[in-house]
């Protein structure tokens, strides 16, 4: 069956073109249409190309519909919608690798999964205690959906930080009740406020060097750091010092520390509503407007929070 899908150069341009797809082999479904999410791996592959080491693949974030099932696969139908995939009309998953999803009336673009396993697993590395204090530096989508989840936890107080002030209006939206806006303080002196707090968690969605060293400052001697968000490139620095000083225990909550499957609870709790997709999603766009999407991203689109292609 034919196929449209994509591809990054090495100049990180965006190349779309067709191929043709076999049936399932035994152990695999094939799965139609559907959506797939931009994520942030992507943006900085278009704009740097091949310099991103590794290159984003031809996406990561899809959901779609089971239009035909291999040898000895049990567990799904035709038609069911299922978590899986990336930028393709059509590809073949092994059944391993998918998820199916519940009846549901939201629309493809809130059933991204693999964002919100993302955040299930950050949320499961912040090992928090009833009544703690958890802060949460950049509130772009990751962050977003970090404090949905947290909303729901049984922290004492939840601070979110940024410097952007619609991300903030966001987080208020959603029942965020203290925010800082780093841009109206002297960021040595809100540091030092921070700190009198005695954060005891401290979740980095930031992905910059900047949120990393205000995590280190902010957080509680012995206190807890969360690096959620990926710094790409291929070095970052800290303070040895200040983190031997400051006795606090560091975790990166990549998707690859995840202690558990966390698609199975990432999709329960997007059932329940205790992640919502709709309030973030801010630009969809087919698979042949990605491109231009794709340009505005990189302009620095400023209503810009979570891109989805959809695939028909």
């Amino acid at each position: 069956m034919e196929s449209q899908t994509l591809r990054y150069r090495d100049d990180g341009s965006i190349e779309l073109y067709v191929t043709d797809v076999p049936d399932p082999k035994a152990g695999e479904v094939q799965v139609t249409g559907g959506a797939c999410g931009i994520c942030s791996w992507d943006i900085v592959t278009a704009k740097l190309g091949a310099a991103m080491q590794p290159m984003a693949p031809a996406g990561h974030e899809g959901v779609g519909y089971v239009s035909k099932i291999g040898a000895g696969v049990t567990g799904v139908k035709e038609g069911d919608r299922v978590a899986g995939g990336g930028f393709a009309t059509v590809r073949n998953l092994s059944s391993a690798r998918i998820y199916p999803i519940p009846g549901s009336g939201l629309a493809d673009e809130c059933w991204i999964v693999e964002p919100v396993a993302c955040a299930v697993t950050g949320i499961d590395h912040t090992n928090l205690r009833a009544g703690e204090t958890v802060a949460v530096i950049g509130c772009g989508f990751m962050g977003q959906l970090l404090l949905q989840g947290l909303l729901h936890s049984p922290a004492a107080d939840l601070v979110a930080i940024d410097i952007i002030e619609s991300r903030l209006d966001l987080a208020r939206q959603q029942g965020v009740q203290e925010t800082v806006n780093l841009t109206e303080h002297d960021r040595d002196d809100i540091a030092a406020v921070l700190k009198a707090r005695r954060i005891d968690v401290v979740v980095d969605a930031s992905g910059s060097q900047a949120g990393l060293d205000l995590a280190a400052d902010i957080v509680k001697q012995g206190g807890r750091i969360n690096l959620f968000g990926w710094i790409k490139g291929q070095e970052a620095h800290f303070d040895p010092t200040k983190w031997h000083l400051g006795g606090f225990t560091i975790v990166n909550s990549a998707p690859g520390s995840k202690i558990r499957d966390t698609f199975p609870p990432a999709i329960q709790l997007i059932h329940a509503g205790i992640f919502d997709l709709r309030p973030l999603v801010s630009h969809t766009t087919t698979l042949g407007g990605y491109p231009s999407l794709m340009e505005e991203i990189l302009a620095g689109e400023a209503s810009y929070m979570k891109g989805v292609v959809t695939l028909g």
